[in-house]
């Protein structure tokens, strides 16, 4: 499926070294201001050749509206985004034309339809999430109404953990790091894996804050269960952890309990979500990523007659696919959001009276 969301939907379209990708957005809400600067801005954050730590394949990932728009104000009508792609090296495939990239979806995807397209690995390709940035631009516009902020960073490379979450200093940071004191170290990790022809994993920590309370649609379509779903959904990603994730089975009912006083809970171990609805403390989700998968060592695998080999890999790729993933899963983050909020408005009678009651 290439369809996420109910409410507030997109679809994306596109390969990696086709002639362009894209998004469709449904559900929008008329009278939102569609800043192409802001749209544009974080588009920036997640495209290529920014820097060593990225690939370098150099994209402008400059974004146009087709449709949805007038006066520079959200008509409700489906939204069209496109980006058109500049910089295919199609020749730097041609070695794996007929053969299997392990770690990739090569194997899966020639296997499921018959046919795949090898160059940078088609619709498989971490290409394709310039759309899901693109769309979720848009979600951000609507949080804003509501000063719904999203926000990400990396909090973890190559299984050393940091302990400081700075969301301001994120930003600053070539990787994206959450923690200052940790910055240097991830760096230098990620230069050793790239300039030894391999890759190396991380962890993002994305966090909603102030969102409302009700948001989520049990039983099944509850808040955490699609927040995870959305980002196990994107390229390399292996686990996901909603507030204290996997640390929750460690612990006793008594630690791990967000106890309630008169003026809100006493600590957030729930990650802002219970029952599937949020409730009102920031939502935190962890989301771990494995190593690029496209290394340029010699590796065995088999050709599409079964015949086994071995090979080195061409082309340009990211070292550590967490750095860009974080403004991935942040943009998937606030896509999520926004369909529950409306949702949400239809939970209760009360709110239904204050759009149509006399």
């Amino acid at each position: 499926m290439n369809k996420f969301g109910r409410r507030f939907c997109f679809s994306t379209f596109g390969e990696s070294h086709g002639k362009a990708i894209g998004c469709l957005i449904d559900g929008v809400p008329a009278g939102i201001k569609l800043d192409m600067d802001f749209i544009q801005g974080e588009l920036d954050r997640r495209k290529p050749g920014l820097n060593k730590f990225a690939t370098a394949r150099k994209e402008g990932d400059k974004v146009e509206i087709l449709s949805g728009i007038f006066e520079g104000y959200s008509t409700g009508t489906p939204i069209e985004l496109i980006i058109f792609n500049k910089d295919q090296k199609s020749k730097d495939y041609n070695n794996i034309k007929e053969i299997f990239r392990p770690g990739h979806a090569d194997f899966t995807y020639y296997e499921k339809y018959g046919i795949r397209d090898y160059r940078g690995g088609g619709r498989s390709s971490a290409r394709e999430t310039a759309s899901r940035v693109a769309a979720g631009a848009v979600a951000k516009l609507i949080l804003n109404e509501l000063n719904i902020e999203v926000k990400s960073g990396v909090c973890e490379v190559g299984g050393v953990t940091g302990k400081d979450t700075d969301f301001l200093y994120a930003p600053q940071s070539p990787i994206f790091a959450l923690d200052k004191n940790k910055d240097k170290l991830w760096q230098e990790m990620i230069l050793k894996a790239k300039n030894s022809h391999d890759s190396i994993g991380g962890a993002v920590h994305v966090r909603v804050k102030n969102p409302p309370i009700g948001l989520g649609e049990p039983i099944y379509y509850k808040l955490d269960a699609i927040l995870a779903s959305a980002m196990m959904g994107i390229n390399a990603a292996k686990a996901v952890e909603i507030g204290d994730g996997i640390n929750a089975a460690k612990t006793l009912g008594s630690q791990n309990n967000d106890q309630i006083s008169t003026k809100g809970f006493l600590s957030n171990n729930s990650g802002g979500i219970l029952g599937g609805i949020s409730n009102g403390e920031n939502i935190d989700i962890k989301v771990y990523f494995k190593p690029t998968p496209s290394i340029f060592m010699e590796q065995k695998t088999v050709d599409k007659d079964g015949n086994e080999l071995s090979f080195s890999l061409k082309g340009r790729h990211d070292p550590c696919v967490a750095v860009r993933g974080s403004v991935v899963a942040e943009a998937m983050a606030a896509l999520v959001i926004v369909d529950m909020l409306l949702l949400n408005m239809s939970s209760k009678i009360e709110n239904i009276k204050k759009v149509y009651a006399n």
